[in-house]
């Protein structure tokens, strides 16, 4: 009994010592090392996308570790399995802050989860570099939150005025999954295509995880679309894409950059082709981004990384500058820097953030010929209208 209790008080006094050491500092500034989190599915149907990000985050810690680390102490990544779902992710956030004492988080991966987290991060003063959460109310909710992709509302803004003013369509329909990711590009693109003087004809939904679509797909085969819009992640867009070929429908498809993602032609591959997408603007010549997808292959058993894995590549070497300058793991300072990031140059090309947080960038679009993605350019909206810049 006298034991146990001895450990009891030397657990509290330890307890004690923590939170006296007070401030917002992660206590991983006391030890050799510099932690930060990690948060994304890791499991499930959709897990390639949080693999692919926890490795390319990994990836680039090795090389700065390699390099000598940060101040002389070492990085270190711990990444939590999110399963893609809210819930996961609030679990995952807690551990990590409040037992890991991480000092910074990369993601969550996708946008459901990213706006619980991102509450929190704002509400507990850490910062969050998301590589894929595109709604645009992630970075509306405040401070510490940032992240290394374009926002859905730049995305759609130049997907309806591509559609309608380079592709010349007048009539589309959609067909998305009831989540925040989809449902916001969706609407967005619905609003300011029909703004523009188009129709859309069909708003089919579907729900994440349902593996039938021939009844949404049956609805638009009915209407005067020109084109579908499926703004989803890779299992639903694959699904589609196969059972449009299937009940002999012959309408372009037009996606979003969830499209991205390399798994989509091993999953569909025969039914890729003439896909157009809008994703990332390809970075300008440069090393860095050959460098990083030869080094991600060859870490990996030959897998190439997306342009969401590109992202957290770039987050992790944000944040590590951030806490180099910053000079501790002391939160509040972190984000001071990570805010005062000035034209990082990553794989991605040169990163700013916007006073919100946002990226500061173009967006790309692609056409599939068969199974390769070949780009068309970068575009951004000018005076209402869609203007190529590279």
């Amino acid at each position: 009994m006298r034991k146990t209790l001895a450990l009891v008080l030397v657990a509290l006094v330890a307890m004690c010592s923590v939170f006296a050491a007070g401030g917002s500092e992660s206590t991983s500034a006391s030890s050799d090392t510099y932690t930060i989190g990690f948060i994304g599915p890791l499991t499930g149907d959709n897990a390639n996308y949080g693999i692919r990000c926890s490795n390319a985050a990994r990836l680039a810690i090795d090389e700065i570790n390699a390099a000598g680390g940060i101040g002389g102490k070492q990085l270190a990544l711990i990444a939590e399995n999110s399963l893609g779902t809210v819930d996961g992710a609030i679990a995952a956030y807690e551990k990590l802050v409040y037992s890991d004492n991480v000092c910074a988080i990369i993601g969550p991966v996708f946008t459901s989860p990213a706006l619980a987290v991102a509450q929190r991060c704002y509400e507990d003063g850490i910062v969050m570099v998301s590589p894929s959460a595109t709604h645009k109310d992630v970075t509306a909710v405040g401070d510490y939150v940032y992240r290394t992709v374009p926002s859905d509302s730049l995305q759609s803004e130049v997907a309806a005025h591509y559609f309608y003013e380079v592709l010349g369509y007048r009539n589309i329909a959609c067909l998305y999954a009831m989540n925040d990711y989809s449902q916001g590009l969706a609407t967005g693109v619905e609003e300011i295509f029909t703004e523009l003087g188009g129709t859309v004809s069909a708003m089919e939904t579907c729900m994440v995880g349902d593996k039938d679509f021939r009844t949404q797909l049956g609805v638009i085969a009915n209407t005067d679309a020109e084109a579908i819009y499926i703004p989803n992640y890779t299992v639903e867009d694959a699904q589609i894409l196969e059972q449009a070929y299937q009940l002999g429908m012959d309408l372009p498809f037009l996606s979003s950059d969830g499209f991205s993602d390399p798994e989509i032609y091993n999953l569909a591959g025969d039914f890729t082709d003439g896909v157009i997408y809008v994703g990332p603007a390809q970075a300008e010549a440069s090393t860095l981004l050959a460098d990083f997808q030869e080094a991600y292959s060859a870490a990996y058993n030959g897998d190439m990384p997306d342009s969401f894995a590109t992202n957290a590549y770039d987050a992790t070497y944000i944040l590590a500058q951030a806490i180099e300058r910053a000079g501790s793991a002391d939160r509040e300072l972190i984000n001071q820097e990570v805010k005062a990031t000035d034209d990082f140059s990553g794989a991605n090309g040169i990163i700013n953030f916007a006073a919100n947080g946002d990226m500061v960038a173009s967006q790309g679009v692609y056409e599939v010929d068969g199974t390769t993605p070949v780009y068309l350019g970068s575009f951004q909206v000018v005076d209402g209208h869609i203007v190529q810049v590279d």
